[in-house]
């Protein structure tokens, strides 16, 4: 099992950036996008139908043009959920689909702002975030909580991590909301396979960044602890263009989920 989450900073945008065909090209069996910008009355039918995939799950905020998620699954979920906090679910921060083995949390965690004008509302989430994978791990269920974590969690995890120690998305305490995560019994699957630096999800558009790999690792997939074994790899895709983030992987074994 292929699965890709990708910020794709505009769904309708990227929709006009090859993005279907890059669809058709990768064929993962999950595709996650975040920061979609659109309800769906907004979409194309392409966009609603995607070619080759029998569920598009959305969750939408309540302003137009901001924040989003859908996940778009070759086969249909057993079960459609939100993170079922509306302060949360008003910005469609988080739709999770479950299907056998594993289910698939697809999460837009909030930027913290400058001046940590949005922390206190990012810390909310993670708290959040934590408790709903908890509990459905406390079910009996294998997670896989991904998407745009606006956290770069350690030094390795971007460019220029002195320069940017007061900069939202290295925060201490967003740093430390997401050890506290990990701590809870979950593993951040790139950084188990991938240990060395400069490896980036995401880039600013200023100063030719991308091109001089100046970047943040802000995407993850992250599992809980007993589904590791069935983590046959990860990594990211910095290559693929569209958007000012890159595509992430994570592929599962079908033979070992249960």
């Amino acid at each position: 099992m292929r699965i890709v989450s990708w910020n794709v900073n505009g769904i309708r945008a990227i929709s006009k950036k090859g993005f279907e065909d890059w669809v058709k090209a990768d064929g993962p069996d999950i595709l996650c996008l975040q920061e979609t910008k659109a309800q769906p009355e907004q979409l194309t039918k392409n966009l609603l139908n995607l070619e080759g995939y029998a569920a598009a799950n959305f969750r939408s905020a309540e302003k137009k043009g901001y924040s989003g998620v859908v996940t778009y699954s070759k086969t249909e979920p057993l079960r459609v959920t939100s993170l079922g906090v509306e302060e949360f679910d008003s910005e469609g921060r988080v739709v999770a689909t479950a299907f056998p083995g594993v289910t698939v949390v697809n999460a837009y965690f909030p930027n913290s702002q400058d001046e940590r004008n949005r922390l206190p509302y990012k810390l909310r989430f993670c708290e959040a975030i934590t408790e709903f994978c908890n509990e459905l791990v406390k079910q009996g269920e294998n997670i896989v909580l991904c998407g745009d974590y606006n956290i770069a969690h350690t030094e390795i995890d971007l460019a220029r991590p002195k320069q940017n120690e007061n900069s939202a998305g290295y925060y201490i305490e967003e740093r430390e909301a997401m050890t506290e995560f990990l701590s809870n019994g979950y593993v951040d699957t790139f950084r188990h396979f991938v240990k060395e630096p400069e490896h980036y999800s995401w880039w600013s558009y200023r100063g030719g960044a991308r091109a001089r790999n100046v970047g943040w690792r802000i995407d993850y997939h992250c599992v809980n602890e007993s589904l590791m074994p069935a983590v046959n790899g990860a990594e990211i895709l910095p290559d693929v263009m569209g958007s000012d983030h890159c595509p992430v992987v994570v592929t599962l074994d079908d033979k070992k989920l249960k």
